[in-house]
């Protein structure tokens, strides 16, 4: 019984090293980790400078400024 397991999932292996779709899959992945990486990087900075423009209001109104958060 271990040995027929084991030969079926050797099999199922070699049917999936020899599929394109895992390798399709694989670029869409990279694609996706490429994206995120883009985001984070432009993003970060923006929530710095929307943070700065909120506390000149909260300033300007006469409010206490929230500690800043901090990003990591």
């Amino acid at each position: 019984m271990f040995r027929m397991s084991l030969d079926y999932l050797a099999a199922r292996v070699r049917l999936f090293l020899k599929s394109d779709e895992g390798a399709s899959a694989i670029e869409y992945a990279i694609v996706v980790a490429m994206v995120a990486v883009v985001v984070v990087v432009f993003v970060s900075p923006m929530g710095t400078k929307v943070y700065n423009i909120f506390s000149t209001i909260m300033t300007s109104l006469n409010g206490t400024v929230p500690t800043k958060p901090t990003i990591p």
